[in-house]
């Protein structure tokens, strides 16, 4: 973790140099970050979609085998493999996030351990007020309500309404939870990193994950047009 936050704290200390501020010195790093990982989001949203055209046939399966567990979880892993559909594939973004998160809270806390400031002049410099933000190396809970409110609008945003239930939909008032709870706990530079990659992502997926599930429907309904021609 310690070589990530190095390097990261190394990112930062040239967009800073170019900028001049630290606050959008952030806003900048967090949109590099976010832009390297649309590929990801792209196959993200393809497991998706993916998700919700086998879900009905979980279902069945759910409802068929509902009093043997063990037949049911053959059934569905089954029906994964005929599918070729990983139900990992649509975590691995939150799963590759997890360690950035990590790797920026230790260097927001500590930005003069890891290299972004020079010195402490630089530092207490650099970390005075952004915006209505007094700090950045302490807890704003401005920010942190933002943070929330952000979490929460890319959640209903990136989920599917036929999978807005059970775990899925705890989940989407949980991310807004934690997000509050880490606002008031974590430096505001980290909620400030939080904050905009979830207002980029609210953002990429009207731009981007939007139009390719509209695209991934259009291609299932014309495969399924041909089919239907076949069969007659």
């Amino acid at each position: 973790m310690s070589f990530i936050a190095e390097f990261f704290g190394m990112v930062l200390k040239n967009i800073y140099g170019l900028i001049g501020n630290y606050g959008l010195a952030i806003i900048v790093f967090t949109i590099i970050v976010k832009a390297l990982l649309t590929p990801l989001t792209i196959k993200q949203t393809k497991s998706t979609f993916a998700m919700s055209e086998i879900n009905p046939k979980i279902k069945e399966i759910q409802e068929k085998y509902k009093n043997k567990p063990e037949k049911q979880n053959e059934e569905i892993t089954k029906l994964y493999k005929e599918s070729g559909f990983n139900p990992l594939a649509g975590c691995l973004p939150m799963l590759i996030q997890m360690p950035i998160l990590f790797a920026l809270f230790y260097v927001f806390r500590d930005p003069m351990k890891y290299g972004v400031f020079v010195d402490n002049t630089t530092f207490l410099s650099a970390n005075g007020s952004f915006l209505w933000i007094k700090s950045l190396i302490k807890p704003d809970y401005v920010l942190a309500v933002l943070s929330g409110i952000s979490a929460y609008f890319m959640q209903i945003s990136m989920t599917p309404k036929d999978q807005m239930q059970g775990m899925m939909k705890s989940f989407t008032y949980m991310m807004p939870a934690l997000s509050l709870i880490w606002g008031f706990t974590f430096p505001a530079a980290l909620t400030l990193y939080w904050t905009v990659s979830n207002l980029f992502a609210v953002l990429q997926y009207y731009v981007i994950t939007k139009p390719l599930k509209a695209k991934l429907e259009e291609e299932k309904s014309k495969s399924s047009g041909k089919y239907t021609k076949v069969k007659k």
